[in-house]
């Protein structure tokens, strides 16, 4: 008996040490699963159905190079580009406790010099990589399209995890313009700090980011689980609109989860009156979560579509949003048609409508309600700041569109604006300039901030030099900022003072736990596309052609906000110059131009019709002849350009073209 007893008690010592070590290993499988990873924080990139949920303690931070005191060095001197200089002049750009996560590092001027991360230890760097490689796609895992650059910005969304501390050097001895977006996680948070050798985990969580990104034609679809998408619904509706009137897309009286709106055609909502607006309500609020107008909700530019980001936009003819919105207990979705100015002519609109729906009612605890804020300024206040959301409750903002049009002609000053979010009352990001906002760098220079061009998380909506405006957006989804009190999220119109008069139009992407307050209602005579009566045509965008044996060199000139362009003529030559963003119409002549001992011959023509006279350039002092009138002009769509044609003879073989300016004639 006793040698059965002792096999026995054997027996069960043994299963008791294999259950322990079977819960052990399932307590620590557990614990790695929970633990912030790359994985992890990669899963919100293509799991947008958790776009709603409450980011419970965290605080989000940036590390930037704005001017502390208040002025428009936000990188150009390198004053404030580094938290501090250590002493060997290597330069700290960032220094924060964990745990917590980098969530975007952007930059418009980085280098061939060296970035070292400390990654909880501070003795050695977890790696070295060089600041351009950083954006570069040839060093993995800092790839494509987490990481590249477009429009004059440099941009890494790649998520860089740490526990204890996580400290950026800069191993050159001078930078200028970066941000450095982060996220402190609630202390006792196990996260599995950063290494740039990816485990299975991580690799697979990066291509499924790259595959969707990728692309072409998305669905709503792509947006929910696999489990989802197998209880997903279609609610679909075709009717038409005659002006005043009201059309109900969807109506539910149950809880659920808006997971796609698609509208169609998108041409339809086009053109310079913004007349059809979007309006939802959530559970029979007293104001609406949505009333905008369409073109701006959908990142219209001017009235033209333009957005084509991975949540919201419009493509193929397509309007989409892709924005997760769930609700308690109703949603009504409608398109309110107003009515037309008086004078004016509105045809009615054709119009289907599909909205996927999944019949999960929102969990009320985790998530807040999909809240979009409209904001329209005709006329900026002086000294203050363009608002685009101040609100209290407990929430997360997801995004942006603005489009902007400075009041006063010539460069587009009004950009130079940083942003600046309060959250429950804290100042925690402060920006370095409003095209950096956007991931951009450098407007009104060639191939960088000069045009409408889409990425998935932010781009420029237009940008036009003749038309002084621009626009862009910016999507905020590991980045998204939240709050449990407030938020207070503007941006400066103008360098300093918030002293650039002009008319600005957003929208605010948020979610929360509080409904809004109060509607602003689209007006029909404020949200008409305003042009100016005074247009800019600055030389350093021009589209032009040339004949005759002629060299053109490029100067940066103070004094105009801009380049300047010296045309150097052998003979008789041309420049015709293509004023395409310019509207039809007829319009006074004028330029701004130098005299000076090279100035040659020279006369302004449309196509084969002289407009004046051979004038002369030459004098023997330098004179800024700053507005100069020339000639009346007619610009049509069949002739939309102006050329000046110079004559060189000996020294006298230069113009200096500053600007072109056009001013409309009153009819």
């Amino acid at each position: 008996m006793r040698h059965y007893s002792n096999k026995l008690t054997a027996f069960l010592l043994l299963l008791t040490l294999a259950c322990f070590s079977l819960q052990q290993g399932q307590a620590q499988a557990k614990a790695g699963a929970d633990r912030v990873s790359v994985a992890t924080e990669l899963k919100a990139f293509y799991n947008i159905s958790d776009l709603p949920a409450y980011s419970e303690g965290t605080i989000i931070g940036q590390a930037s190079s704005y001017d502390r005191s208040g002025g428009n060095d936000d990188g150009f001197s390198g004053r404030y580009s580094f938290v501090r200089r250590r002493p060997d002049s290597s330069l700290v750009l960032l220094d924060v406790q964990g745990p917590g996560v980098i969530d975007r590092i952007w930059t418009p001027t980085p280098s061939d010099d060296s970035l070292d991360f400390y990654i909880d230890d501070t003795t050695k760097p977890a790696f070295t990589i060089s600041y351009l490689d950083l954006f570069s796609g040839k060093v993995a895992p800092f790839v494509a399209p987490l990481c590249g650059n477009q429009l004059g910005g440099f941009y890494c969304y790649l998520p860089i995890p740490y526990q204890k501390r996580c400290l950026v050097v800069f191993r050159g001895k001078h930078t200028q313009f970066y941000q450095i977006g982060y996220r402190s996680l609630p202390p006792g948070t196990a996260v599995k700090s950063f290494t740039t050798k990816l485990n299975a985990a991580e690799t697979a969580a990066l291509r499924q980011v790259q595959t969707l990104w990728n692309k072409r034609t998305k669905s709503a679809k792509d947006f929910v689980t696999p489990q989802q998408a197998s209880g997903l619904q279609m609610f679909k509706k075709a009717f038409q609109l005659l002006p005043g009137q009201t059309g109900i897309v969807m109506q539910v009286n149950k809880g659920g989860h808006i997971a796609g709106i698609e509208l169609e055609p998108a041409a339809a909502f086009e053109g310079f009156y913004k007349n059809a607006d979007l309006k939802i309500t959530w559970d029979n609020e007293a104001h609406p979560a949505v009333y905008s107008p369409i073109a701006d909700f959908f990142g219209f530019a001017f009235g033209k579509q333009s957005m084509q980001s991975l949540l919201i936009g419009s493509q193929n003819n397509k309007l989409y949003c892709y924005f997760p919105m769930p609700f308690d207990k109703s949603a009504k979705i409608e398109i309110v048609y107003r009515k037309p100015v008086a004078g004016t002519e509105a045809k009615p609109i054709n119009i289907s409508a599909q909205v996927y729906y999944l019949p999960q009612a929102r969990n009320a605890q985790k998530e807040g309600k999909f809240y979009a804020h409209w904001n329209h300024k005709e006329q900026l206040p002086l000294g203050q700041p363009h608002l685009f959301l101040n609100t209290s409750g407990k929430g997360h903002y997801v995004g942006t569109t603005l489009q902007t049009r400075g009041l006063r002609p010539g460069m587009t000053g009004f950009f130079e604006g940083d942003d600046s979010t309060v959250i429950d009352g804290v100042l925690r990001v402060h920006g370095t300039g409003s095209e950096d906002y956007f991931n951009g760098g450098w407007y009104a220079m060639m191939d960088r901030w000069d045009g409408a061009f889409s990425l998935p998380l932010s781009g420029s909506l237009d940008y036009s030099l003749p038309l002084s405006r621009t626009g862009g957006y910016r999507l905020f989804i590991t980045d998204k900022m939240p709050f449990t009190k407030s938020i207070h999220h503007s941006i400066e119109h103008g360098p300093e003072g918030n002293a650039e008069p002009g008319t600005y139009t957003s929208v605010a992407y948020y979610y929360s736990n509080t409904p809004q307050t109060t509607t602003i209602v689209p007006n029909t005579a404020e949200t008409r596309v305003s042009m100016p009566d005074t247009m800019v045509v600055f030389p350093q965008l021009l589209t032009m052609n040339t004949t005759g044996d002629i060299t053109i060199q490029r100067r940066w000139a103070y004094h105009t906000g801009g380049e300047s362009m010296v045309f150097t003529s052998s003979g008789e030559t041309g420049v015709r110059v293509h004023l395409q963003e310019v509207p039809d119409g007829d319009y006074k002549v004028y330029l701004d131009y130098v005299k000076y001992p090279q100035g040659s011959a020279f006369s302004v023509w449309q196509r084969q019709t002289p407009l004046t006279d051979w004038l002369h350039a030459y004098n023997k002092d330098t004179v800024r002849m700053e507005q100069q009138y020339f000639s009346d002009v007619t610009l049509t769509p069949l002739n939309r350009t102006i050329t000046l044609r110079l004559k060189g003879d000996g020294a006298k073989n230069q113009f200096f073209l500053n600007r072109i300016i056009l001013i409309k004639k009153e009819q």
